[in-house]
């Protein structure tokens, strides 16, 4: 926590001191900074001997919360650079090259709401005619707000390796990508899935792995149940590509990508 409250410290002196003005974005350079490292501890790739993670990453912005960054950008993103690759010596990660964050703005992003794409790319020797090339491992870019929970996966980079199976929560318009240790649902403004049916608890159901399936669905003491394909859940319920879930009346679909 001490790194954190120093790059904290460095950046608030950085957009509020050394050019100043007050940072009034609601996407904080800490919360990024959080996320950041969350989004490299979820891509983890492990060989014989080493944990390798995502050295590049792109940080998409609404338009609003990407202009308090004028004139700061690339100082910001230097700073959090350096905090990723602090977090992976501590933590004895591997990295194929220094960690890169590139700043972007997205328009479907709301104020508060950023997203991250995680990727890890791996440089090669450079070719016969000089240039080099680079192979790249995506993450989906996941969107974050500044309530401290996941809002959902807004697109997947096109790779021409194929990417793992991933977990994915349709609902209300929304594509949630389950991270590994599974998802909380429900109407709490902290559950991975918030959902805005009246008729779902406020934390209604888990997402998890395991069972011969890989995923279940645990129904976490709701008011009004949950079914899978029209079957009342009771304790967990394995998972399957294409199974319709009720969660009271609100409708998710589980999908593997």
């Amino acid at each position: 926590m001490s790194v954190l409250r120093n790059l904290e410290r460095t950046l608030s002196e950085l957009v509020e001191g050394t050019f100043g003005r007050v940072f009034r974005s609601e996407v904080r350079p800490v919360e990024l900074a959080r996320k950041l490292v969350r989004e490299m501890d979820d891509h983890k790739t492990v060989s014989l001997s080493r944990t390798y993670v995502p050295n590049e990453y792109v940080l998409y912005l609404s338009e609003a919360d990407r202009a308090k960054y004028e004139g700061v950008e690339q100082e910001v993103a230097g700073e959090l650079c350096a905090y990723l690759l602090e977090h992976a010596r501590r933590e004895k990660l591997a990295l194929v090259a220094r960690p890169v964050v590139e700043f972007r703005t997205d328009s479907r992003l709301s104020l508060g709401e950023f997203g991250i794409q995680a990727r890890l790319v791996r440089p090669a020797e450079p070719e016969a005619g000089g240039a080099a090339a680079v192979q790249a491992d995506h993450g989906h870019t996941m969107v974050y707000s500044t309530a401290d929970r996941v809002r959902g996966a807004v697109e997947s980079a096109q790779v021409s390796n194929p990417a793992p199976v991933k977990p994915l929560l349709l609902a209300e318009g929304r594509r949630h990508v389950v991270p590994p240790g599974g998802a909380l649902l429900g109407r709490s403004r902290d559950c991975d899935v918030v959902l805005s049916d009246p008729n779902v608890s406020r934390h209604h159901a888990e997402v998890r792995p395991g069972g011969e399936t890989g995923w279940t669905v645990r129904d976490l003491g709701s008011t009004n149940g949950v079914r899978v394909n029209g079957r009342d859940v009771r304790g967990e319920q394995p998972l399957h590509a294409g199974d319709q879930l009720e969660l009271g009346t609100a409708p998710v679909t589980f999908e593997l990508s």
